[in-house]
């Protein structure tokens, strides 16, 4: 905030405060001319306006507020720049990235509410979920309390992007399917949860409207769809340039994140203009990394949240 504005709000709150205090004293003299207790003149519907004080009670607790009002803006931030006494704050203000904030908690300067909050939960989550946490992934899918703790973790972080029935939507996987970018065992799913992803497919648009159209027909054709023939023969040759990623057979590359195309599953949509649409300009995913925001604990209990969505029975031993 600049200098300018700083002064503006401090002006404003004690001129305020001024002008609160000069009516309330105001008040508390006789001021009216007439004696205490007789008629002002003044009568609306057989009610007659008398010359009262002020109630006691009402100009005691009137003047204890104005004093804690001034003790609060003394002791926290409120004034402008003014950071108040006590040194308090709500946040680490500016902070653009976690490693900054890190940085500026562990100064530990002033009290912070914010990472005091953070530090005091993680450390009763850290008892409270060390049980879980001991637990295999494929192990604690199917633990009903762990669950119970894996599906409001996915609510509070996941749900924004996936749904909160995790179906996902175009561009978001459906995690409840058992079709995986990356492999959908508990240690990938934990991996994918930890790093993150981000995977990209290049626009093909410099091959001509002609060539993606026809790359379209064969794309279609590998999961069965009903296309013009002729043109789905010229796009697999064409398609060579894709099978570095999708393969040969176009069942596609785990370790790429390539998607299989002969399952009918479409993360853009599976509709002929939404695979043009994606052949000619590409397509851009990130899954953001979750281990610096949720730590590995909560990453451990949501991978086990996620592998039950698609796996809801459990294997047998």
């Amino acid at each position: 905030m600049s200098t300018f504005w700083s002064l503006w709000i401090i002006v404003l709150t004690f001129a305020c405060l001024i002008l609160c205090a000069g009516i309330l004293w105001w008040c508390l003299k006789d001021k009216m001319g007439v004696e205490e207790g007789q008629s002002m003149g003044h009568s609306f519907d057989g009610i007659e306006e008398l010359n009262n004080p002020l109630p006691r009670w009402w100009s005691i607790m009137f003047i204890v507020t104005f004093i804690f009002g001034l003790g609060y803006l003394a002791l926290y931030p409120g004034l402008g720049n003014f950071g108040g006494l006590l040194g308090w704050k709500s946040s680490n203000q500016g902070i653009l990235s976690l490693e900054q904030s890190r940085a500026e908690a562990a100064k530990g300067e002033g009290i912070v509410q914010y990472d005091r909050e953070v530090a005091m939960k993680d450390a009763r989550f850290a008892e409270v979920l060390k049980p879980f946490v001991e637990k295999p992934i494929a192990e604690l899918a199917y633990d009903p309390e762990g669950l119970r703790i894996g599906q409001r973790l996915f609510l509070q972080n996941c749900a924004q992007c996936h749904g909160s029935d995790a179906r996902g939507g175009t561009g978001f996987p459906n995690l409840t399917d058992g079709a995986w970018l990356y492999g959908g065992e508990p240690e990938t799913i934990r991996q994918t949860l930890l790093h993150g992803r981000q995977g990209v497919m290049p626009g093909w648009s410099s091959m001509g409207e002609q060539a993606i159209e026809e790359l379209a027909s064969y794309v279609l054709s590998l999961s069965g769809r009903k296309v013009n023939d002729k043109e789905a023969q010229a796009g697999k040759l064409k398609f060579a340039v894709c099978a570095a990623c999708h393969g040969a057979d176009g069942k596609g590359n785990k370790a790429l994140g390539a998607p299989n195309l002969t399952d009918n599953i479409w993360l853009y949509g599976g509709s002929r203009s939404a695979v043009l649409e994606t052949l000619r300009n590409g397509r851009n995913g990130v899954m953001p990394a979750w281990k610096d925001i949720l730590g590995e604990d909560k990453v451990h209990i949501i991978s086990a949240y996620v592998y039950r969505l698609s796996n809801p029975e459990k294997p047998a031993e």
